[in-house]
This record gives structure tokens, C-alpha cells and sequence, in this order.
């Protein structure tokens, strides 16, 4: 098993905008082969700064995501909202 920490940094006034593309992303990625759950995080004081922690079963499953289509199609409705690029950080537990 692997974890996908995404930090993304929203801009000012638009986090419900953000959080309805966002539920839709997580929404599609429930049917993704590999995709076991994840999570949706805002830091406390920090509305613009979100944490997504996704649990997938390998690297494998994990990159097929990433370069589907229709991860491609939810990011269009998500990427506008952000100030920067997102951050994606790769995660496995230790022996």
C-alpha cells in the first residue's frame, strides 16, 4: 500500500467553488482500479490551504490514475482555483 499526500493552495473566495470540484474528483477516483480511500484535509486558520491523502494499493494503480482521462477531466474544474501548481508527495510504510 502506498499514500499520495497533495497539498494545494486555494485562491481567496473560492474554497466552496474548490470543494464542490474537489468531492467530484474524490468522487470519480472511487471507481479507479487500486483506489482504496482518501481523505480531504483544510489546515485550522487556513481555509486556502487543503491536503488530500489518498491510499491506493500500489505505485502502479497509482500512475494509471494519474494519467487517466479521467483524472485529466476533473483536474480542468480544479486546477483554476489553485494559486500553484499542487504538490504531490509519494508515501509507503516502512518494514
Amino acid at each position: 500500500m502506498i499514500k499520495i499526500i497533495i497539498e494545494r493552495r486555494i485562491m481567496p473566495g473560492l474554497e466552496e467553488e474548490y470543494e464542490q470540484a474537489a468531492r467530484e474528483a474524490m468522487r470519480i477516483s472511487l471507481g479507479a482500479r487500486g483506489f482504496v480511500g482518501g481523505e480531504s484535509l483544510v489546515e485550522m486558520g487556513r481555509s486556502d490551504h487543503r491536503l488530500m491523502i489518498t491510499k491506493w494499493r500500489d505505485m502502479r494503480a497509482w500512475k494509471e490514475w494519474y494519467t487517466s482521462e479521467e483524472r485529466a477531466a476533473a483536474m480542468q474544474r480544479v486546477m483554476p482555483l489553485l494559486t500553484e501548481e499542487e504538490t504531490i508527495s509519494v508515501y509507503e510504510a516502512t518494514q
